[in-house]
């Protein structure tokens, strides 16, 4: 059976917490990475695979590229809809002349599991993100299967994950090794592929408010080896350190040290063979 894995019942706090933090990682360390690699211009065909509520598609677009963003979610993908044209309509207001906003026909949004684009021709797109999505879709074959039909030969599928060596859920956490002041990340299991439920609403008390989706933790070789099936190499691997810094106490300069050894993230890159 199936899982329930669309966040659309947490949409609106999930827009806000992308768009109103200067803090958050996505703006600090997913957005800087994936423009780089990406590198989005004027005649790149870019879909944004599990888009959400489209905070990186309109990114690619006011860059230049074409971006079709697609999400399981109703609710996100209203949402996306939403905010690009509030973007276009405050960007027109605030700034002068040609201001960078995504043009209507460069940004357009579908609801589509990941695993089914049937709007979408063979050998169509250039460019493929999921970003932060794929370790909560159940279809890994099929995701990338569709993936590999779509991608142009010369395509690539750019995918940021949770490292999964570092971040599984409710099975690592920081840990204080006391006797010798060092912070330290503990791992209990890795190598096991798992299906985990997890609160979508950390911060509400509410039992009765509170909503649960499921996500999916898996070694890197999982993911290898299912890009392989799909058809796709690996061409490049990057490991992206969080941005935070500690407040000044005691163990300040310890978990600053020992954050820019173990990674937040991981990218992985691929192309058709």
């Amino acid at each position: 059976m199936a899982q329930k894995t669309s966040w659309g019942a947490v949409a609106g706090w999930y827009d806000e917490m992308l768009t109103d933090s200067d803090d958050s990682y996505q703006k600090n360390v997913i957005m800087p990475n994936l423009i780089r690699l990406l590198e989005p211009k004027k005649g790149l065909r870019v879909l944004d695979l599990a888009c959400g509520q489209g905070y990186f598609s309109r990114a690619f677009a006011q860059n230049g590229a074409q971006v079709i963003g697609t999400d399981i979610s109703p609710e996100l993908i209203d949402l996306a809809k939403r905010n690009s044209t509030t973007t276009t309509s405050s960007q027109e207001s605030e700034s002068g002349r040609n201001p960078p906003k995504p043009q209507t026909s460069s940004l357009e949004f579908k609801v589509s599991p990941a695993d089914q684009l049937p709007f979408l021709e063979d050998g169509s797109i250039d460019a493929i993100t999921i970003v932060l999505a794929l370790q909560n879709i159940e279809n890994l074959p099929g995701t990338l299967a569709e993936c590999a039909r779509v991608l142009k030969v010369g395509g690539r599928l750019l995918i940021i994950l949770n490292h999964p060596a570092f971040r599984v859920p409710q099975n690592s956490s920081w840990q204080w090794d006391e006797e010798n002041s060092k912070q330290y990340r503990r791992i209990d299991s890795y190598m096991s592929d798992k299906t985990l439920k997890i609160d979508m609403t950390p911060g509400e008390v509410n039992t009765h408010k509170k909503q649960f989706t499921v996500t999916f933790h898996r070694p890197l070789q999982s993911y290898f080896k299912a890009l392989n099936k799909a058809g796709l190499s690996v061409t490049r691997l990057e490991e992206w350190i969080s941005h935070k810094k500690s407040q000044k106490g005691p163990r300040a300069e310890e978990e600053d040290r020992i954050r820019k050894e173990i990674p937040m993230f991981v990218c992985l890159e691929a192309g058709k063979k």
